[in-house]
Order: structure tokens, then sequence, then C-alpha cells
């Protein structure tokens, strides 16, 4: 750990101890410590397969573009990102279910151009593509379900009758837009990977929320993500929609055809069932 303590301190110009290993780093090897001064922090040392600069860059421009509390960056290089450690413990009781929904439906108010993002971005450690589009089912379809769907198949992680499924959507999607997007979307700013791994709570307050994926989309899939997992309940989504108005049908239908995406970055990444569970959203999106 000494050539490591070196090397963060080095990097942010402060004398660093306390140096310990995290678990649940997707993209790099994750420690914690102290810095002299500055304070608590957390450290990811990346292993060449991913640029830690773009992490850098979507937590700066989240924390300059929004209120969100993410932690502000010390420094940051392709193989090094160093970080102020945020108070709090993974997950969210209600208390800070209804908080967070405060904090994202001032998010969904950052609207930009167009869908999509000045840069491509990650989700994990998979590169995200962000092409300006102005048709919100025209980036879902082309940028998240056919490209992603893609991956997958060439990873093993989904049969090619899955592959087959996603582009029958993607044309779906194109087609006839009205019969899957709720009307008048508008792109707006989400944090793009928020699951209980993701979100720091303290107190029944939110205290951080971590490893961004962001982009301009329809602030609906931001939505479907979070429950895909259990992650957030009627606390959230009660508080949400009294603040931003969920448009109907999304609990029948939309919530389903977005968990689509994350799905497939699933299968992808770990393969087994999620790519079974891809392809029967897709199914279902395509039937409904």
């Amino acid at each position: 750990m000494a050539d490591l303590a070196k090397t963060i301190s080095d990097a942010i110009g402060a004398p660093v101890s306390g140096i310990a290993e995290m678990h649940g780093g997707c993209i790099a090897r994750v420690v914690r410590g102290n810095a002299h001064v500055r304070g608590p922090f957390v450290a990811k040392i990346g292993d060449g397969r991913s640029d830690m600069t773009i992490e850098a860059c979507m937590l700066t421009d989240l924390g300059r573009l929004s209120a969100l509390p993410v932690p502000k960056v010390w420094h940051s290089s392709p193989d090094l990102l160093v970080m102020q450690r945020l108070p709090g413990s993974t997950g969210v009781d209600d208390s800070a279910q209804r908080h967070l929904a405060e904090l994202l439906a001032e998010l969904h108010g950052v609207e930009g151009q167009n869908f999509g993002y000045e840069r491509d971005t990650l989700i994990g450690p998979l590169v995200q593509p962000n092409p300006a589009e102005n048709l919100w089912a025209r980036f879902f379809a082309r940028h998240r379900v056919l490209h992603f769907a893609e991956m997958a198949e060439k990873r093993g992680g989904l049969p090619a009758a899955g592959l087959e499924t996603a582009r029958q959507l993607a044309d779906a999607l194109e087609r006839e837009p009205g019969r899957f997007i709720a009307p008048d979307e508008t792109p707006v700013l989400i944090h793009g990977d928020l699951w209980s791994g993701n979100m720091l709570s303290e107190g029944g307050r939110v205290t951080g929320l971590i490893d961004p994926a962001i982009y301009y989309a329809d602030r609906e899939i931001e939505l479907a993500f979070m429950g895909l997992f259990g992650c957030v309940g009627t606390a959230f989504f009660e508080r949400y929609h009294e603040l931003r108005p969920i448009a109907p049908g999304f609990f029948e239908g939309r919530q389903g055809m977005y968990r689509i995406y994350p799905l497939l970055v699933h299968a992808a990444l770990f393969g087994g069932g999620y790519g079974r569970q891809a392809v029967g959203a897709m199914q279902r999106a395509l039937a409904g």
C-alpha cells in the first residue's frame, strides 16, 4: 500500500494515510483513506481498460449543473480518480426516498437541446454512446436497445433470436413512436445508474449519489431503472409524482419497456438470466 499511498499523495498534493480496500468496484480497484487537511477520500485505480477521466467529467458536470450531492473530484487521469468521500451508507429508507424524489425532480428540470450528450459516457465499464438526436424514440431505439443488444450478443449474453427481437423493437419504435413513448418528451439530465449501491444516505437524508452514467434522456428511463432491483418504492414515487407528475401508462407499460436497457447492460456484463429477461421484456413491449 505504500506505493499506492505515495501515488495518491503526489496526485492530490497532500499526505494520505489509512489506505484500505473497498468492495464493489466495477471498472477499477477502489480504496479509501484520509488526506491531510482535505479529509476522507475514495480513489479508483484503473487497469487501462477504462478511462477514469470520463467518470470525473460526469461527476463534475452533475455538480455544476445540479444540486445533487456528488463527490468533488480532487484528481483525475486515465488510470487514477481521487474524490471526496461522502458520508452515509448504501441504500435509502422511506424518508431518504422522499428526499431522493425531491433531488431528482429538480435534476429532471435541467433541460438539454437534444437527447444524448456532448461526449460518450460510461455505464459501469461499458461505453454509453450519446450522439445528438432530436427524437427520443430514435435515440432509445438505436443507441440503447439496438447498440446494447448487439454488444450483449457479441459477448454471449444474448441469443441470436434475442438480437432479432431487439431489431424488431428498434424498428417499431422508429415507425410508431406514439405507441411506445409518452407524448411531449423533453431531454432532461439524468444520473443514469441509480441503484441502491450508488445511493448513500444517513438519518433519512440522501448524502451522496455516486457512479453516474449521465446523458439527456426522457426522465422515465431513470424512473424505470430505479425500480428494477427494488431500490425505491411507494415513498419515492408518491413524492416524485407530487413534484413532477408521471404520465398515465408508465407503470402499466413504459416502465417495463425502459427496463430493457439495464437488462441488456447486465446481459452484456454478466450473461445468464439477464439476457432471457431482456428478451421477455422486449417481447412484452412489442405485444403491448
